[in-house]
């Protein structure tokens, strides 16, 4: 959820620090005193464009940051992951956004500077911002596809997983067989390119792990005189009369004497016998480590001259000497491949077209879920749409496979075209007349109607969708009445499992909220602030009765602003 935000010096905000709370969150205020400039501001927190307008007037920046708190399994995780950003495990995200009085836009998530387009991974993870005017992916025809799978997310994932393995290596497999028929120009380059690489890499005769160690012959080899010292002074300080072994032979003897005697002692006695054996052992191993050590000047040099030879080419072929075998073998398989084309492409031919027909399988298990999901989502919708006094509305899904050319995979004869997510094209389709047909959602016209459909799609989705903080901005113009309240249950509906903020001038909406803010509009030397007070139940009552009203308050106002509190807490409580 969006927990604090904090702006400074945009539009006609000089500076304001909001505390979101969870919940219902309704913002209200005269026309004009910066209610919708605050969701301006938070807009672009989720990537919206900027705009030198913005900043205002006679400050030379405008700053919004937006602090967010995510459950442990958020998305927001793994875009974090995907673009480098740590997000702690106390789940707390921090959005900025400057804009200069130049024009420039500068990002940060949690401190660290991105581009506008990460900014927008980040924000839409986080907001859902609706409006009369822009309702975002629920009227985006493009992402249909993508709500109705996240509706039936259990039921698809395992079928959409295994598609998805088998349509990458059918799409793979189809670009290499691309590659290798289209051009014979490139092919024959290739070709002499590979054997060149190839070439070059045998007459090298490298071993696995050459280059490690001669790095570990050549390090002994420079450092000869102090190996040679450091095992001469280590032999001479154990071995001779008066040395170390012969102190030690000396302190095993007289232990032994008293091991009769003493248990304890007899112990130490053979504690000592094995220490003095190890270390004699050791002397050994000394004496011939420094008979066999010799120093040639020639080995190092070869040594240098290999080294360099294999740094050469490991700048061309890879960072270590198995780096460079293993790409010596792949690319010896590429050319084999190139030289025996034909045999190669008939043998890829049947490989994509069982691969293509394997992948149909599975795009059909996913149609199947798909058609199934539909028709649920559309039981659903309706129930929505009545709630919403629009029973006379019909809503449907209509799913279409998407045609392919003759190559393609077929299904039952039918060539169909492969995409990442199946094979399908889904389109929401909706008519609010009856007798009139049913017509893409984004093309009903009607503003009022829109609010209500798009309000009842996103009662549906928003349990699916994990969007942090749900945001309309006056998405209850042009209704009234019965409407009204419905439509304020609807969006308390949805905070429930979202919080939500909601700009309204609608009273029914208002009295619905768990927390109401007024928004408000103040001149002090000649200039403009707004300034957010969070309303107390009495002040709660006021605002609304003025909402009601449009002036000044009355008592019976007042009584009707306190009595859609207490419907709305029945509502609540129910």
């Amino acid at each position: 959820m969006l927990t604090e935000l904090s702006i400074r010096d945009f539009a006609i905000i000089d500076r304001i620090s909001i505390t979101f709370k969870e919940g219902l969150t309704v913002l209200t205020g005269e026309t004009g005193a910066g209610k919708s400039i605050i969701i301006d501001a938070i807009q672009l927190l989720s990537g919206g464009r900027g705009s030198v307008e913005f900043v205002r007037h006679g400050t030379k920046k405008a700053e919004i940051e937006g602090l967010f708190t995510v459950e442990p399994d958020h998305p927001i995780y793994r875009v974090g992951e995907e673009f480098g950003v740590d997000i702690d495990e106390d789940g707390m995200v921090v959005l900025q956004r400057t804009i200069t009085h130049q024009g420039k836009s500068i990002c940060r998530v949690n401190g660290k500077l991105i581009t506008l387009g990460i900014m927008k991974e980040f924000g839409q993870s986080l907001i859902d911002i609706h409006s009369q005017h822009e309702t975002q992916s629920l009227m985006d025809p493009e992402r249909h596809i993508e709500l109705l799978d996240i509706f039936a997310s259990e039921e698809i994932k395992s079928s959409m997983e295994e598609y998805q393995l088998v349509f990458e290596k059918y799409r793979a497999l189809k670009k290499r067989y691309k590659e290798l028929s289209e051009n014979e120009q490139e092919m024959a380059q290739r070709l002499d390119l590979l054997e060149f690489q190839l070439r070059e890499l045998q007459e090298a005769e490298m071993q696995p792990l050459e280059d490690e160690e001669l790095a570990e012959e050549r390090k002994k080899l420079m450092n000869y005189e102090k190996i040679y010292q450091g095992i001469h002074d280590a032999y001479y300080s154990l071995y001779g009369e008066q040395r170390g072994l012969d102190w030690l032979s000396h302190a095993m003897t007289s232990l032994e004497s008293t091991s009769d005697v003493d248990e304890h002692l007899a112990k130490l006695s053979e504690e000592m016998s094995n220490a003095y054996y190890i270390i004699e052992e050791m002397t050994f191993q000394l004496s011939n480590q420094m008979a066999e050590l010799e120093f040639d000047p020639e080995r190092l040099n070869q040594i240098e001259s290999r080294l360099n030879e294999l740094n050469r080419l490991k700048k061309k072929y890879g960072g270590t000497v198995d780096d460079m075998l293993q790409y010596a073998s792949r690319i010896e398989e590429e050319i084999d491949e190139i030289r025996n084309k034909d045999s190669h492409l008939s043998k890829m031919e049947n490989e994509i077209h069982e691969l293509g027909q394997d992948a149909v399988l599975e795009a059909k298990a996913i149609h199947d879920i798909r058609m199934q999901s539909a028709l649920r989502l559309s039981d659903y919708i309706h129930e929505e749409l009545r709630d919403l006094y629009l029973e006379k509305a019909s809503f449907d899904v209509d799913i279409q496979m998407k045609k392919g050319r003759e190559a393609d995979p077929d299904l039952d004869g039918t060539p169909v075209q492969l995409l990442p997510n199946g094979m399908d094209v889904v389109k929401f389709l909706i008519t609010t007349n009856p007798g009139e047909p049913l017509k893409e959602l984004h093309k009903v016209a009607s503003g009022g109607e829109m609010s209500r459909i798009m309000l009842a799609l996103k009662r549906i989705f928003s349990r699916h969708q994990g969007i942090t903080s749900v945001i309309f901005d006056e998405v209850d113009t042009g209704v009234s009445g019965r409407v009204a309240q419905s439509i304020a249950e609807k969006i308390y509906g949805i905070s429930e499992g979202s919080q939500v903020l909601c700009i309204s001038h609608l009273p029914q909406v208002a009295a619905m909220a768990d927390t109401h803010v007024r928004i408000e509009k103040r001149v002090d030397n000649d200039r403009t602030h707004t300034a957010a007070i969070e309303l107390t139940n009495e002040e709660k009552a006021d605002e609304i009765s003025r909402m009601i009203t449009g002036a000044e308050l009355t008592e019976t106002t007042v009584e009707h602003a306190k009595e859609l509190l207490i419907m709305a807490q029945k509502h609540k409580n129910n």
